[in-house]
C-alpha cells in the first residue's frame, strides 16, 4: 500500500468488495459520532473526537478495528469470537461486521475521550 493523504485515497487502493466494507464501516462510525472528523494517522483511517477515537484498516483475512485498550477490556466477553490484542479487534473479512458490537466499542471510546477532557 502506498501512503495515503485521505481516507478516500486509502480505501481506493483495495479491491471493490473490500472498498465496500470499508466505506460501510466509515459511514457507520460517522453515523454514530457525527461530530467526529477524519484523518489519516499511523497510516490508516482515523476518526477524531476529543482526540483519536477509533482507527480501521483492511488486511488479507480481516478488518482491523482499533478502539483502544479500554473498550477491548470492557467488552472482552462479547469479543471472544474474534482475535483481539491490547487495542485491536480483527473481524474476519469474509463475514458481516458485527455492527452492534462495533457500536458499543465506539461509544466506549467516546466515553473514554470525554472523560479525558474532564480531567
Amino acid at each position: 500500500m502506498k501512503k495515503s493523504e485521505s481516507i478516500d485515497e486509502f480505501i481506493s487502493q483495495y479491491p471493490a468488495d473490500v472498498q465496500n466494507i470499508l466505506q460501510e464501516l466509515r459511514r457507520f462510525i460517522l453515523t454514530e459520532v457525527p461530530e467526529a472528523t477524519e484523518k489519516i494517522s499511523y497510516g490508516i483511517p482515523t476518526f477524531v473526537f476529543h482526540g483519536n477515537l477509533v482507527h480501521f484498516s483492511a488486511y488479507e483475512h480481516h478488518i482491523g478495528f482499533y478502539p483502544g485498550a479500554a473498550p477491548i477490556r470492557q467488552f472482552a466477553e462479547e469479543l471472544k469470537p474474534y482475535q483481539t490484542s491490547k487495542g485491536t479487534v480483527r473481524f474476519p473479512i469474509d463475514r458481516v461486521l458485527p455492527y452492534e458490537l462495533i457500536r458499543k466499542l465506539i461509544q466506549a471510546a467516546v466515553q473514554r475521550n470525554l472523560q479525558r477532557i474532564k480531567k
